[in-house]
C-alpha cells in the first residue's frame, strides 16, 4: 500500500484508537490527537501519510514530538501557572512552530516528519504538522510503540544525535538545546523546559536526511495501528469479543482480566511515575496483577512474580469493548484486560536493552521475551 488517506471520522477515530492502543499507557492524550485531526477533517485537509517505498531518497526529514508528564493537572498546578502569567494559550499544536524554528535555526528545510513514537497524542500530532506544513508524513515512527525518553528510539540506538532540538510552549515560550554531551542530556534538558511549562511542551529534532532516515525508522507501524483500531470497532459492531479481536490484530498475548484495585502516581522530573494493582476476575480470579509505569507501561508482575517486562509492550484496555486506557485516565474500579505484544526486534538487541530493558529503569530484573514468559 504506497498511501493512506483519512476520509472519515470514523477512520480518524480508529487509527487514533489503535496508536493509543501501542501506547502502553502513555503516548499522549488521545482526546487531544481526536481533536486536532477532527479539525483537519473539518476544513477539508487531505490527512494521512505514505509508505517508505515511495518517498524519495533526497531531502531531510525532522522528528515533532511532545514532551513532558502526562499527569492529571491538579489543583496546585493550575495555581501556579496563573502566578507565572501561563494563561491563554496561543496555539493548539507546539509541533507545528517547533519545526519552524528547528528550520529556521538549522537552515534546513525537512521534506518528510517521521513521529518519534506511538500513541493517541503523540502520533496525530506529527500527522496534524505534517498536514499544515504541507510534508510528507512518513508510515513509520522511530519506537514501534511509546518511551518515556528519547533515547529509547532507533536513531539513539543507531548513535545518530537528536540534537539540535527546538521547543515551544503552548504559550509561546521558545528555546533551543544547540548541542548536549549526549543524548540521555538532551532528553533531560528537554524535560526541563517541558516543567517550566507545567507540563508539555512542542519540541522537534532528529533532524536526518531521508536516506538515513530510511535506514533506521520502524516501518508500517501507522497503518498497523490503523488496523487494530478498525479490528476492535468491527468487533464491537459485529457483537463480538473486542479484546479477542485486538488480541488477533496485534498478535498480542491475554496477560490478565480484572479490575484496578489500587492506582499510586506522582509527578516527578517531568514524567508520571506509579503503580497499578489489579484484582483477578474469570480465570483469573484469586490471582493479582501489578503494573509499575514512567508515563508508559514497563514491568509487570503476576501473583508478586515479575512477568512480562519493556521492551516488550503492555497495554490496559477496557474489558468491555478493548478501549486503550492511558495511565492519566485509569481510574481504581475500572474492570480490564490487560495485553502484551512483542516489542520490535531493534530493542531486543543488545544497544536496545541498554535503553529499555528492566535494569535501565532501576530493576534488578532480566530481560525475558515474552513469548517465553507466558509459556511458562
Amino acid at each position: 500500500m504506497s498511501s493512506v488517506e483519512l476520509t472519515t471520522k470514523q477512520e480518524i477515530e480508529d487509527f487514533v484508537r489503535g496508536t493509543t492502543f501501542y501506547g502502553t499507557g502513555g503516548g499522549g492524550n488521545p482526546q487531544r490527537g481526536l481533536e486536532l485531526l477532527y479539525k483537519d477533517l473539518r476544513d477539508g485537509k487531505k490527512i494521512g501519510w505514505r509508505d517508505i517505498k515511495d518517498i524519495e531518497n533526497e531531502g531531510w526529514s525532522a522528528c515533532p514530538f511532545l514532551m513532558g508528564t502526562i499527569a492529571p493537572e491538579t489543583k496546585e498546578i493550575r495555581k501556579k501557572k496563573i502566578d507565572f502569567g501561563f494563561i491563554k494559550k496561543i496555539t493548539d499544536n507546539p509541533l507545528i512552530d517547533a519545526i519552524k524554528e528547528l528550520e529556521s535555526y538549522s537552515g534546513k528545510v525537512a521534506d518528510v516528519i517521521v513521529p518519534v513514537e506511538l500513541g493517541g497524542g503523540n502520533t496525530p500530532g506529527p500527522l496534524d504538522v505534517a498536514i499544515h506544513t504541507k510534508k510528507i508524513l512518513v508510515d513509520g515512527d522511530y519506537s514501534a510503540r511509546a518511551i518515556p525518553e528519547i533515547v529509547q528510539t532507533s536513531p539513539h540506538i543507531h548513535h545518530k544525535n537528536v540534537y539540535p532540538i527546538t521547543a515551544v510552549d503552548e504559550y509561546g515560550d521558545v528555546g533551543i538545546i544547540k548541542k548536549a554531551t549526549n543524548n540521555r542530556v538532551a532528553e533531560r534538558i528537554g524535560k526541563l523546559f517541558s516543567e517550566g511549562a507545567f507540563g508539555l511542551a512542542g519540541e522537534a529534532g532528529i533532524m536526518l536526511k531521508v536516506s538515513e532516515m530510511k535506514k533506521i525508522v520502524q516501518p508500517g507501524t501507522l497503518t498497523r495501528s490503523l488496523e487494530v483500531g478498525r479490528a476492535i470497532r468491527i468487533a464491537r459492531e459485529e457483537g463480538k469479543d473486542a479484546v479477542q479481536a485486538a488480541l488477533k490484530a496485534s498478535k498480542g498475548y491475554l496477560l490478565f482480566e480484572g479490575i484496578v484495585s489500587n492506582k499510586k502516581w506522582e509527578d516527578r522530573e517531568g514524567y508520571m511515575w506509579g503503580e497499578h494493582t489489579f484484582k483477578g476476575s474469570g480465570k483469573f480470579e484469586k490471582r493479582k496483577f501489578k503494573i509499575w509505569f514512567k508515563n508508559e507501561n514497563h514491568i509487570s508482575w503476576l501473583d508478586d512474580k515479575v512477568y512480562v517486562t519493556s521492551p516488550d509492550l503492555i497495554e490496559v484496555v477496557r474489558k468491555k469493548d478493548a478501549e486503550p486506557i492511558t495511565n492519566t485516565n485509569l481510574a481504581e474500579g475500572d474492570e480490564v484486560a490487560i495485553v502484551g505484544m512483542k516489542a520490535n526486534s531493534i530493542f531486543r538487541t543488545a544497544e536496545g536493552l541498554k535503553v529499555l530493558a528492566p535494569q535501565y529503569f532501576g530493576f534488578n530484573y532480566k530481560y525475558v521475551p515474552i513469548e517465553k514468559v507466558v509459556e511458562v
